[in-house]
């Protein structure tokens, strides 16, 4: 039998902490893992792209991911797909995930964990965001679950989706994504921009950035002099210099200070004092199947979701 866990199954059994105690575990452990992840990128015919993620793995957890996704930026939601969770043991194809929601838990919430150990650790700090979507929703969340309360301010494209965003989390309205860099400690840009938001004229000493957005090619949201400046750690140097956020400010892998797995085994020191940070990640088949699979040991816990045969 298959479980099929829509968005409402997973918004039920995933929970912010715990998720984020995943993550933490998940990232010194994932270099340690036989099969390296692939991510597998087309344009279509269509206004869209199409992405897969194989294989999701890591030691220790006896299943494997394959996340196939359409990304068609002015769609709501703009991405859409399915995660297929199976047994490492035999194939199984354990679960059928919602793969909008997964992906944007273990985004957001990666992203917050980066956020939080490369930012000064100051829990009033502002909180900029850039793009007021599923991702910076999760960023914002898991910030908050890690103990950091400062205000916050958002400014989107949308200024409908800004106000709501600013309305949910008790926050503020700004007309533009130079004002939340002028106004934020830690500023988190999840959009779809194609050109650079914030260069080093936007920013001061003490200040982080994370880019999210920066995960295609030809997308970009901080600009070379501002990555060039600031310490700069990635999730991955390989795809971030192939698409990420490097790619797309024409660097190369080298120019990332470190991994955020070499942060967490102390194997790189982070921030040490009061200059520019960022955070640039692309987004791996592991992280998938970290939540994935924490979501599925507790929907099976709690009887959530349906079971289908779907050989029958």
């Amino acid at each position: 039998m298959t479980r099929v866990l829509t968005r409402s199954d997973l918004e039920a059994v995933l929970d912010p902490s715990a998720c984020l105690a995943a993550l933490r575990e998940g990232f010194p452990a994932a270099d340690a893992a036989e099969v390296a992840g692939q991510r597998v990128r087309t344009d279509l015919p269509f206004p869209g792209t199409a992405t897969a993620l194989i294989p999701g793995v890591l030691p220790g957890v006896a299943a494997y991911t394959v996340k196939v996704n359409a990304k068609f930026p002015n769609a709501r939601p703009a991405l859409r797909g399915v995660i297929c969770l199976h047994a490492g043991a035999d194939g199984e194809l354990l679960a059928l995930l919602d793969s909008a929601t997964v992906t944007a838990w273990r985004t957001g919430l990666a992203a917050a964990l980066g956020t939080d150990l490369l930012s000064r650790p100051d829990p009033g700090a502002v909180i900029g965001v850039v793009g007021a979507g599923a991702q910076a929703e999760l960023m914002v969340r898991g910030l908050r679950a890690l103990g950091r309360r400062g205000e916050l301010v958002v400014h989107d494209t949308d200024p409908g989706r800004a106000a709501a965003f600013a309305e949910r989390h008790g926050g503020k309205v700004a007309a533009s994504a130079a004002e939340v860099a002028a106004g934020a400690d830690i500023v988190l840009l999840a959009t779809w921009s194609r050109a650079p938001l914030l260069g080093l004229a936007d920013a001061r000493p003490g200040q982080h950035f994370t880019t999210l957005g920066a995960d295609e090619p030809g997308k970009q949201e901080l600009a070379a002099d501002l990555l060039r400046a600031a310490l700069l750690v990635v999730d991955d140097r390989e795809p971030a210099a192939a698409m990420g956020a490097l790619a797309a400010a024409g660097l190369p892998a080298s120019a990332a200070d470190a991994t955020l797995g070499d942060v967490l085994r102390g194997d790189h020191p982070g921030r040490t004092g009061d200059g520019l940070t960022v955070y640039a990640p692309v987004g791996l088949p592991w992280q998938d199947l970290c939540l994935s699979w924490a979501a599925y040991r507790e929907a099976e816990r709690r009887g959530a979701g349906i079971d289908v045969d779907l050989l029958s």
